[in-house]
């Protein structure tokens, strides 16, 4: 690898991602300030000094329809990625959770013999175990976020190692806006947070249900004062229409949700990794994620954990149960589910409800499920992800020889052969082998 030039290739597609890549990118400079970044990400990657291609965070879609009506630019953007490993020939491509779009970059980098640095890596053990053998054939080093990640990974016969989850960092480190929580109100009661997730479908699946639930709330607890997070404009303004269709008197802000954990007594939340800060700051949450009915039947053939929240995950005494149904807050085990959580196709409203206003009016309950959570977080929320994982991928390319660049006018298998005669060994001519 030459000292001269290094660039690393980044794939990421959700707003989460972008923050954390954002802040693996500038642990990586303080340790090698001449690495370039370039690839495909989102605002604050482009903050952080990578040259953006395109801005794949505003595609963040989920579920197989919205995918498929996607598909062309998808494409499009993988072609564009071959195109670039073809010609500029990146030192490493990194890639930030995304599965269904990073497995095809991963591949189009590995068909070029570049190292593939999976940072985060896609929750595989918990819905799509069978595609450990992509893992396996397209990622080199697989940097894990959860504790138990490492084992299973390794287990599965992938490299991968341990450096934590990048969430922890950024909530240490994220300044509040000390203005904004000057002219929030004196509280003269509870304040419930309101979070209906990241993406536009999110918000317009969930926030139905968790304004139905703060209703129910508001009928028992008056006084109650309810705060809505939004993460873009555009999901504010929608979450406007259905506040203002339901009556309720909640106030929306936009980018303002570690300022609103920061003042909240409990939380209403959509599934997903906002559930860690949370846990950071020791808030009781009901999670839930409605999708369709049709959705909820499938998901039963793929989910391989019973909990879909990560912070249950991390507290629950077995990752791989046989019992694999959804959350009941009657189970034996129940105390162990720090929070309560719905993945729902009907409207489990008055269940979300019930929780909340169960820790509003016993605090000893509430004290005791705050203490839980700040016993979880000294156990799981240490931090240093992105100055492990940078320490982690400057080491390795350091370490790596240099590359004999493969004849654009040569098939790929065609270096290997004259690799043989020559004594040479280009580096990961074939595609799915491992560097």
């Amino acid at each position: 690898m030459s000292l001269e030039r290094t660039t690393i290739f980044f794939s990421v597609g959700e707003p989460s991602g972008d923050l954390h890549a954002a802040n693996l990118m500038r642990a990586i400079r303080q340790r090698r300030p001449d690495i370039e970044f370039v690839g495909y990400g989102g605002p604050k990657m482009e903050a952080a000094g990578c040259q953006l291609h395109t801005d794949l965070t505003a595609l963040a879609v989920m579920w197989f329809l919205r995918v498929l009506l996607n598909i062309h630019k998808f494409a499009l953007l993988v072609s564009k990625a071959d195109r670039y490993f073809r010609h500029q020939r990146p030192d490493a491509v990194v890639l930030v959770d995304y599965p269904g779009f990073n497995w095809w970059i991963a591949r189009r980098a590995k068909a070029h013999g570049i190292p593939v640095f999976y940072y985060t890596p896609p929750q595989i053990w918990a819905w799509a175990s069978w595609r450990i053998k992509k893992m396996r054939r397209f990622v080199d080093h697989i940097l894990c976020s959860l504790p138990f990640e490492e084992t299973w990974f390794n287990e599965q016969g992938c490299r991968a190692t341990f450096v934590g989850h990048p969430f922890f960092d950024e909530v240490r480190e994220h300044p509040l806006h000390v203005e904004f929580l000057a002219q929030q109100p004196k509280k003269t009661g509870p304040v419930v947070l309101i979070l209906p997730g990241s993406r536009t479908q999110e918000v317009t699946q969930n926030l139905k249900m968790q304004l139905h639930a703060a209703a129910i709330i508001l009928s028992r607890f008056p006084e109650t004062r309810f705060v809505l997070g939004a993460f873009r404009p555009k999901q504010a303004q929608l979450a406007r229409d259905l506040v203002a269709a339901s009556g309720l008197p909640i106030e929306i802000f936009v980018r303002r949700t570690p300022e609103l954990m920061s003042i909240a007594d409990c939380c209403l939340a959509v599934s997903g990794s906002v559930s860690l800060e949370l846990l950071y700051w020791a808030r009781p949450t009901v999670v839930c994620y409605r999708i369709s009915p049709l959705a909820m039947r499938v998901q039963k053939y793929f989910r391989r954990v019973k909990y879909i929240t990560l912070v249950n995950l991390l507290n629950a005494r077995e990752l791989f149960p046989e019992d694999l149904t959804p959350y009941d807050p009657h189970q034996p085990d129940a105390e162990r589910v720090l929070f309560p959580e719905y993945l729902t196709c009907h409207d489990r409203a008055q269940q979300m409800a019930d929780h909340v206003m169960g820790w509003l009016a016993n605090p000893a309950e509430y004290a005791e499920r705050v203490a839980q959570l700040q016993e979880l977080r000294a156990r799981v929320g240490a931090g240093g992800a992105s100055a492990q994982g940078a320490e982690y991928i400057v080491r390795h390319l350091e370490s790596r020889p240099a590359a004999i660049p493969r004849p654009h006018f040569l098939p790929s298998r065609e270096p290997e052969r004259l690799s043989q005669v020559r004594g040479l060994r280009p580096r990961g001519m074939v595609a799915g082998s491992r560097t």
